[in-house]
């Protein structure tokens, strides 16, 4: 709708994520460090936790664009808090069969293929997207599955991706001995206000906008009102646009991104009665 009128090749402010957007701040700088030892480094568990909206689902895009053909990746990502035993969904994310069969038989195939992998030369990551919504039933039965191993070689490595409630789950003490298992972690936190302004520019930059198009005070506002979640920013930003296009504004300054907030606050299908 607006790409042209502001010099932009696509939207840059898409909620999607989208690998190719990825900003590398400190935090999702240290994010992905901890992905990437964890996994060189065969830990057991990983964990990466971190608010709504804070870009977990962009870097684990990132992550399997950039994994090695020597890894079979499996992505778990519909999670529920009723579900007890995840191996017919990791039989399913692995594109493995699993109809039918008992637990006992599923247990025997998923070890099998885990054997098999290792045979090939291959590494088994299972990443589980949501994972704050597991219980504790559901977390123990991805201990037992880590315990398969051969010849002391573990075959199986496994990231849980997950909102803040993931952490203060593992911390639980009924979670002790899991949480001991957990070899690399990291909580990404929002970005602080002077990092805003670097995110927006970088997004532009991908769109194919070099020059600055949001003021400096527009930014700081846009931090404040977005607390620094990534998501909300995008979103707060393509409202922006699309008023700043609406209104053939040059640049977007503060007082056009006042009006989005004045007007989503008044008129927003989520804003308050």
């Amino acid at each position: 709708m607006y790409e042209a009128f502001y010099g932009l090749k696509e939207n840059p402010f898409s909620i999607q994520p989208d690998p190719d957007f990825l900003y590398f701040d400190r935090r999702h700088s240290y994010a992905y460090a901890m992905m990437e030892f964890g996994i060189r480094d065969r830990a057991g568990f990983i964990v990466i936790s971190g608010e709504i909206g804070c870009g977990k689902s962009t870097l684990i895009r990132h992550l399997l664009n950039n994994l090695s053909a020597s890894f079979t990746v499996g992505l778990v990502y519909n999670t529920h808090r009723e579900i007890a035993d995840l191996l017919e969904w990791i039989m399913l994310a692995f594109g493995l069969p699993y109809e039918g069969m008992s637990r006992v038989a599923l247990f025997d195939a998923f070890q099998r293929f885990l054997i098999e992998q290792y045979g090939l030369g291959k590494s088994v990551l299972l990443i589980v997207d949501e994972a704050q919504n597991l219980n504790p039933d559901a977390l123990e039965s991805l201990r037992m599955l880590s315990n398969i191993n051969a010849d002391k070689y573990q075959l199986l490595q496994i990231m849980l991706v997950g909102q803040p409630q993931l952490k203060d789950m593992l911390m639980q003490p009924g979670l002790q001995q899991f949480a001991q298992r957990v070899a690399a972690d990291f909580h990404i936190r929002p970005f602080a206000t002077d990092e805003v302004q670097n995110y927006i520019q970088h997004r532009l930059a991908v769109a194919g906008r070099e020059a600055p198009l949001f003021t400096p005070e527009a930014c700081i506002r846009i931090a404040e009102a977005s607390h620094g979640i990534p998501r909300r920013i995008n979103i707060l930003c393509n409202t922006a646009l699309v008023y700043g296009f609406s209104a053939e504004a040059k640049l977007i300054d503060l007082k056009l991104v006042e009006e989005v907030l004045s007007d989503k606050a008044e008129f927003g299908a989520l804003s308050s009665p």
